[in-house]
């Protein structure tokens, strides 16, 4: 839920938010709030984008913070403290001493970093002792979960992770995953999560000897408590996330090694992954343990079992398949509703609202898989005439619900597409073209999409409806999409929304209709190609994480908390397993996967003319 933007405390305990919803008003502030400690004592140099908390207690002598950095409320800063860029000192965080911090440093709440000591002379009571500074040194990429202590003479090596309330005392080599009091190496971090697992039992016991029963906990548990668990498996940013990049962009043979393990250790789980989503007692396929029966749950696992086997799901004979797929389409209208619903009713132009829209798609595609296609036509499309169609696209949600009305067209020119290769008319003469025509008409040149960003959700609505309508229209009919370097501009600025791409608040959505667009229009244009290669690297190392072995890829976290969520399910796996196609295609890493989307998410434009 967004805060109302008023509420200054928001900010200052939740800087990461400001850039994208703070006031006039609250920017000035903050403006002044900067003004104050340039104008103070001591030397102090501020990069762009900054955000340094009222209530935090700065008070050093040099102050340096890179680009995008920020100081937490609460926080106490004193001494010399120099940052790199994108750098973060969360709430009640003390840095005192000499600190040198690297570039994207992530510091958790509660911690204390103490360039700093007093010394411990029996000649001397404690307040008179002498105070020394070695200083501490954290290098690049480096991620300090929540009530950490760091003391005085420590350096922290690139790309660390440093688990919740450990106690470092000692240096850290580079790509260390660190826990425990006094912290300890529990491995590194560009070794597979869960390998000395395979070691078998005398390595893991002496794993356990060594690393002692904290540390194995803090690895199990998370290295930075749970909001790190959902970082890593969840978050965009942070330090898996510029590992990933750098692995991607300068080590890419690191990279393409963990795809192909990753798609090995799939094919090998993914018997396991369909049969607890199989139902014996009613033949049917449910999302996951505890679902209901979908007609969504059966497509999907007809697309993974494709995707990763290149078969049929084993629970049924190919024919069951498109028998059962088949009979769920209604004669009378041509579209398909959810199990035990009567049948749906059309919509003002043919594509009625819910599951039935989508499973225009999801039927189709799955029966297209299996060789076949719908036993009807989409009538209700069929029947649509151009004039219905623009009355229609006029009267869509563009301004506020924008995925809603990119996924209407989503479907409609997906039954049209159906009615096209089952050797009719896609629609009444003449509305396929009005489509188009319409589309290329209202796009908006500023940002290439249609509808507008909304206060609440920022550019989210719109680029997810931007997915949803070219995937439908112009990369299924394989037409070049309008304004492409308007719309990786748009698409890369939402990118960085920290409501969407936050730690803990992505989910297959949001990365799809991130990842399809700048993929669609990279075939246009190479315009800020590097950016997007970077991205697709930093979700790629992360996405790779995110696999439940044995029961595939969780959905992610949704803002109002409906949905599949984040247990592990078919819609969840065969979304993620498209996105790491798609991912790993713009680095020019998808063939070392062995596999390629051939359904919904399928790159090529669908086949035309008669199935």
């Amino acid at each position: 839920m967004n805060q109302p933007s008023h509420d200054a405390g928001l900010f200052d305990h939740c800087p990461w938010l400001f850039a994208g919803q703070a006031s006039e008003e609250q920017r000035a502030a903050q403006e002044q709030r900067q003004e104050r400690l340039l104008a103070g004592p001591g030397e102090v140099r501020l990069g762009e984008g900054c955000f340094v908390a009222e209530t935090a207690a700065v008070h050093p002598y040099v102050l340096h913070l890179g680009d995008r950095s920020y100081i937490a409320a609460h926080a106490y800063v004193t001494d010399a403290i120099r940052t790199g860029a994108d750098c973060t000192v969360n709430p009640f965080t003390v840095v005192r001493g000499t600190v040198t911090l690297g570039d994207g440093v992530r510091i958790g709440a509660h911690s204390s970093l103490l360039g700093f000591n007093h010394g411990s002379a029996p000649d001397l009571p404690v307040h008179q002792q002498p105070v020394t500074s070695r200083g501490i040194t954290v290098g690049d990429d480096v991620w300090i979960g929540s009530h950490v202590v760091v003391v005085d003479g420590v350096t922290i090596g690139d790309h660390c992770v440093i688990g919740a309330g450990a106690v470092v005392t000692k240096d850290l080599p580079a790509w260390s995953v660190a826990a425990g009091n006094p912290a300890r190496r529990l491995r590194d971090r560009r070794e597979p999560r869960g390998a000395q697992r395979r070691l078998g039992p005398e390595a893991a016991e002496q794993r356990r000897g060594l690393a002692g029963p904290e540390a194995i906990a803090g690895e199990r548990w998370g290295l930075a408590g749970s909001e790190a668990v959902a970082g890593e498996r969840w978050g965009l940013a942070g330090s898996e996330a510029v590992a990933g990049e750098r692995r991607g962009l300068d080590r890419p043979e690191a990279l393409a090694e963990e795809l192909q393990a990753f798609a090995g250790d799939a094919r090998v789980q993914v018997a396991d992954l369909l049969d607890r989503s199989w139902r014996p007692d009613s033949g049917r396929y449910a999302d996951r343990p505890g679902a209901e029966p979908t007609v969504r749950a059966h497509c999907d696992a007809v697309e993974i079992a494709d995707l990763l086997l290149g078969d049929v799901p084993a629970h049924l004979p190919a024919p069951e398949h498109v028998e059962r797929l088949r009979a769920s389409q209604d004669p009378a209208t041509g579209l398909v509703p959810e199990f035990g619903a009567p049948a749906p009713l059309p919509g003002p132009a043919g594509v009625p609202d819910g599951d039935p829209a989508y499973h225009v798609l999801c039927v189709g595609y799955a029966l297209d898989l299996l060789g076949s296609s719908f036993a009807h036509p989409v009538h209700t499309v069929r029947t649509t005439t151009a004039d219905r169609l623009v009355r229609q696209l006029g009267a869509l949600p563009w301004t506020d619900r924008a995925w809603h009305a990119g996924a209407w067209v989503d479907s409609w020119a997906t039954a049209a597409h159906w009615n096209l290769r089952a050797g009719g008319e896609g629609a009444a003469p003449g509305a396929l073209e009005a489509l188009f025509g319409w589309l290329h008409t209202h796009a908006d040149p500023w940002t290439g999409m249609w509808g507008s960003p909304t206060r609440e959700a920022g550019r989210l609505q719109m680029v997810n409806g931007y997915y949803r309508l070219t995937r439908g229209s112009f990369a299924q009919f394989g037409l070049p999409v309008p304004y492409a370097e308007r719309v990786i501009d748009t698409v890369l600025d939402h990118a960085r929304d920290p409501r969407h791409f936050a730690p803990g608040r992505q989910n297959a959505c949001n990365v799809l209709d991130v990842i399809h667009p700048l993929w669609l229009c990279a075939r246009q244009s190479t315009h800020r190609g590097e950016e997007a290669r970077a991205w697709a690297a930093r979700q790629l190392a992360a996405a790779l994480r995110r696999w439940h072995p044995g029961r595939g890829f969780g959905f992610g976290p949704t803002p109002d908390g409906t949905g599949p969520g984040r247990e592990p399910g078919l819609q969840g796996t065969e979304m993620w397993l498209a996105i790491i196609w798609l991912l790993a295609d713009v680095l020019g890493l998808a063939d070392v996967l062995g596999y390629r989307p051939r359904g919904i998410h399928r790159p090529e434009p669908a086949p035309a003319g008669k199935a």
